[in-house]
């Protein structure tokens, strides 16, 4: 099967409106993340929208703490490029203001807000309003009563069970624009719940490993979870929760979707090499640069900065434009063709002026572009394959003399 016709067959949800984006019923996989700012600060808050917006990020969170904070909500929402979603804590009224705010979305805590009347004002509040509430189950604040149930520690089936008593609350006031997380800071655990709740409900699943931490472990935590499930079909709208700047998160987030193949791509996807002793060149720091270069460029291609010649425009052949080094040049590629040669220095440059090139006239316009070019960049190319490989051989690592030097040694040992 081709790599681009293999999808993840996705859970069939409802489907609710955060604002004008829609989550669950098969809409795309959403991206969301928080500030970390005081919401009352006004102007400091819309700056980190905006540039959680520009990482990728297509819902934002927003804690609703004080009065204060939800004085700001009220200034934040008409001028965000996103839905907010006021996080509530403990204070129920906090959940009320929010809503005159006209935020888009409210997250609740069902183990710190547990009154039932309540939990039921809020949900009348949201029906008049049409604003759904996230049912945010976390593992490190499950009711005591659960705690004890189950023996004193948090299981998936605390936090299902958590998640389903809330619910019962939201029906009795005839409310169902409701999206659920069973978060959890241990993987295999947040893992369980999220299979457990989705065999018992049918609404959308917000995905995320919480207090993961900081990168990199964070980043390695929240994508073993987080994708686990994507992959078999599970979640609607996605968070990674890293002790870092949010933009991380955000752009992590749409990494990962677009990486599944869940989102059309919207930046550079750039692939390198992991560098041998072939590599003529810091592959590290040309791929750093390269990304840094693309960044916040909305350029949707496949872009390959490999450090040699000998494998590197094969392995790369399916990326839409790429650069491997040879002799103190860049061989520069498009699909898999050699089109240009250039010196080492304007290596990330190129690539970016020919990525421009693409976005605006197509690939087929490119390879037109290089017809000339290309026939002395594949004989460039091909030199300095024949040179590397005279000077450094097919193993450049050196590991079939280290096979036989074990053999030697085993041999000489009568084993």
């Amino acid at each position: 099967m081709d790599a681009g016709s293999i999808s993840f067959e996705r859970k069939k949800t409802r489907q609710i409106m955060v604002g004008d984006v829609p989550v669950g019923g098969g809409a795309p996989i959403t991206v969301q993340s928080m500030t970390i700012t005081k919401t009352e600060d006004v102007d400091g808050t819309l700056a980190q929208i905006y540039a959680l917006a520009a990482a990728g990020a297509d819902i934002v969170r927003c804690t609703c703490n004080s009065a204060e904070a939800s004085a700001g909500l009220a200034r934040i929402v008409p001028r965000s490029p996103v839905p907010i979603v006021a996080d509530i804590h403990h204070q129920y009224r906090r959940a009320l203001e929010a809503l005159e705010a006209g935020v888009h979305c409210l997250r609740l805590n069902p183990g710190n807000i547990r009154k039932p009347e309540q939990i039921k004002a809020v949900a009348a509040e949201a029906k008049d309003r049409n604003v759904p509430i996230r049912i945010g189950v976390n593992g490190g604040s499950l009711h005591p009563d659960l705690y004890e149930k189950y023996g004193g520690k948090v299981t998936p089936e605390a936090m299902v069970e958590s998640a389903l008593d809330e619910i019962r609350y939201f029906q009795e006031v005839d409310f169902d624009l409701i999206k659920i997380s069973v978060k959890a800071s241990n993987v295999p655990l947040m893992i369980e719940a999220y299979r457990q709740l989705s065999e018992q409900v049918d609404y959308p699943l917000h995905l995320g490993v919480t207090e993961a931490g900081p990168p990199p472990g964070g980043i390695v935590k929240a994508t073993a979870g987080i994708a686990t499930l994507l992959a078999e079909g599970i979640g609607d709208t996605i968070r990674y929760s890293l002790s870092s700047d949010p933009v991380d998160e955000a752009r992590l987030g749409r990494q990962l979707v677009e990486s599944l193949g869940l989102r059309e791509r919207k930046n550079v996807d750039l692939i390198s090499c992991p560098s041998c002793g072939r590599a003529e060149i810091d592959v590290y720091k040309v791929a750093q640069d390269a990304l840094d270069a693309f960044q916040d460029r909305e350029i949707p291609l496949q872009v390959a900065v490999m450090g040699c010649v000998v494998n590197g425009p094969g392995e790369a052949r399916d990326a839409d434009l790429g650069i491997a080094a040879g002799n103190k040049r860049g061989h520069l590629f498009v699909r898999g063709q050699n089109v240009a040669v250039v010196p080492e220095a304007e290596m990330v440059p190129t690539l970016v002026e020919w990525a421009d090139f693409i976005m605006e006239h197509g690939l087929d316009a490119a390879l037109e572009r290089a017809k000339e070019s290309a026939p002395a960049a594949r004989r460039a190319a091909e030199e300095d394959r024949d040179r590397n490989l005279n000077e450094k051989g097919e193993d450049a690592n050196e590991s079939e003399q280290i096979v036989e030097l074990m053999q030697t040694k085993r041999q000489a040992a009568g084993e």
